[in-house]
């Protein structure tokens, strides 16, 4: 089966299918280049929606894929767009085994259809042009003979004729032998131009034009072969990313596998419970009987041994407040409040008592505290737990960082030609100072973190002074008093009147205790660094300043300093040096 031999009259249908095949191939190019583009649009839509679902950063969303069925939604996010990549992969593959290697074909294939065609062209004119020498040879026979005969019947109708010359009749003759003889030469002319032809004809359609068809087939048959190829390759583009689709979609149903309702249901409590009792049973009041009550110290202090007094820590209606809204009290007889002003004026340490009911006051008005008491207690005990953790990471932090100056100090002291080692003291000295200032922060949140998880009674004096909010010159503990009449967020439910009363009650007990005698002077001590005191209870120094010690440290860290006979507070012992009068064994340094 060869075109050159069954095709050797269709040169033109050859010539239209051969460009037929062509506009075919580059009509698959085209087909392949807008698979990749809808493949790279598919890729770029699921990219686009695996981040619209993405947990913000620093959110409440974030916060809520810490549940396994976020976590597996995160999983399938994260799977979806590695599934996004796969789709890129299947477009670049596409691309460049296909598209860009068919294109460059074509235009091999062009150029080699063109040559092709050119040769079978010119063998064609060629072949035309000894077709036309043939029929000119022909025609020029055709002529000669024609005249010679003219030539021959005129001498022979001269010769016959008796009142022609005889040189007449002579010339005739010779014309008519002229004649002949151009007639045998065309003959000879004709009869070589013919087979000449022949010969050429032979060898056109059974040399040149084989030849020419067979290279037309065969370029043909490689643009067949290579079109299906290239289908190949397509199937196999889609092929080659499907193990890795697989396992995205295996990553998927395992993340559903994971899902744990009971780990869920686990975080909702521990996300949510307050740490508060139930409410207990509520008390049968008779109001059937005559309530007689007066006014005296012995009627209410009869009536409260009586009537114990409601506390979070028991099973009493205080246990109500979890399930009434905030800046509700319930609705239950309250001592008179000039009984509890009695016990206050018998009693000098709940003055500590009567300002953490002011700071629970303050609560109400909007203010955060730093230690949390807002919150309830297993609340409280989880942000006191994370504050713990981040400044333990500060701390490493600035370890690391401190350790790393110390390692280049080392270098500097071997090699002072790389660099100054006093350049580096006051760094040093920074972070040194940062890092004790995050100690005792997390000294302090460490003790707030004991008191709710029941390692400590209550909030102690030490605990107090390392957090800046000590408040008072009085060694007592601090009572429970005002805890006693906050409800769990934190906030007061004493009604408006008894509000502004205990206000009031704070504003004169201040007066009585800012009028306290102070504290004798025990030594002096130097300020080693700046220290910025922010909190309640602390005092800001300067480095160099001398300054009264009035209270030594402790073993908390702290020590209680004067200035000028008005100002007092706490500075951290690391800061100062201290030197204590001559009752004392020497003067001691705390670095």
């Amino acid at each position: 089966m060869s075109w050159g031999t069954e095709l050797w009259d269709q040169f033109d249908n050859l010539e239209k299918h051969t460009q037929w095949g062509i506009d075919m191939l580059e009509k698959y190019i085209k087909f392949v280049k807008e698979r990749t583009e809808i493949e790279l649009s598919y890729a770029k839509q699921l990219r686009n929606l695996s981040k619209k679902y993405q947990p913000r950063k620093n959110s409440k969303e974030e916060e809520e894929y810490r549940y396994t069925a976020c976590k597996a939604f995160l999983s399938t996010l994260n799977e979806m767009n590695d599934y996004a990549g796969q789709h890129e992969v299947i477009s670049e593959n596409m691309t460049s085994q296909i598209t860009v290697d068919l294109m460059r074909y074509v235009q091999e294939l062009k150029q080699e259809r063109k040559s092709n065609f050119h040769d079978g062209r010119k063998a064609q004119q060629h072949i035309e042009t000894c077709w036309k020498q043939l029929e000119s040879s022909k025609r020029r026979f055709e002529r000669d003979c024609k005249e010679a005969d003219r030539a021959q019947q005129y001498f022979e109708k001269m010769d016959a004729d008796i009142n022609v010359t005889k040189a007449d009749v002579e010339k005739a003759r010779q014309q008519a032998q002229l004649r002949h003889q151009m007639a045998e030469d065309s003959k000879a002319e004709y009869s070589s131009t013919l087979q000449r032809f022949n010969q050429e004809q032979w060898e056109y359609y059974h040399t040149h034009v084989p030849n020419i068809f067979q290279k037309i087939q065969e370029m043909e048959e490689r643009r067949i072969v290579r079109i299906g190829e290239s289908m190949k390759t397509y199937a196999e583009a889609d092929r080659q990313v499907i193990p890795i689709i697989g396992k995205c979609l295996d990553g998927i149903v395992k993340a559903a596998e994971s899902i744990d309702q009971k780990n869920d249901s686990q975080l909702v409590i521990e996300a949510y419970k307050s740490g508060f009792e139930p409410p207990g049973d509520i008390e049968f009041e008779d109001y059937t009987q005559p309530m007689k009550r007066t006014v005296s110290d012995n009627s209410l202090s009869s009536a409260k041994e009586g009537k114990p007094e409601l506390k979070f820590g028991g099973k009493s209606r205080g246990k109500l407040w979890p399930f009434i809204k905030k800046n509700k009290s319930p609705k239950q007889q309250k001592e008179p409040l000039s009984h509890r002003f009695n016990e206050f004026m018998t009693s000098k340490p709940k003055i500590h008592c009567f300002r953490s009911l002011k700071r629970g006051l303050s609560l109400k008005l909007g203010a955060t505290p730093e230690d949390f008491s807002n919150l309830p207690p297993e609340q409280r005990r989880k942000k006191l737990q994370q504050k713990v953790d981040d400044l333990n990471k500060e701390i490493q932090k600035e370890t690391d960082q401190r350790d790393a100056i110390t390692k280049m100090k080392d270098v500097y002291l071997k090699n002072p030609q790389m660099g100054d080692p006093a350049s580096l003291d006051h760094k040093l000295a920074e972070v040194t100072q940062n890092i004790e200032k995050l100690r005792l922060e997390t000294q302090k949140f460490e003790a707030w973190l004991a008191e709710v998880e029941g390692r400590l009674p209550a909030r102690s004096e030490q605990s107090r002074r390392q957090s800046g909010m000590y408040d008072g010159q009085t060694q007592q503990p601090v009572t429970n008093c005002a805890q006693d009449r906050e409800s769990p967020d934190g906030s007061y439910t004493e009604e408006q009147s008894q509000e502004s009363e205990l206000k009031v009650l704070a504003t004169d007990f201040d007066d009585e205790f800012d009028d306290e005698e102070p504290l004798p002077a025990i030594g002096t001590c130097k300020a080693l660094y700046t220290f910025e005191g922010q909190n309640e209870g602390t005092i800001s120094v300067v480095e160099g300043e001398m300054l009264s010690v009035i209270e030594e440290d402790k073993g908390d860290g702290w020590t209680r300093i004067r200035r000028n006979e008005d100002e007092e507070g706490y500075v951290p012992t690391s800061y100062v040096e201290v030197y204590l009068d001559k009752n004392a064994k020497g003067a001691k340094t705390y670095i």
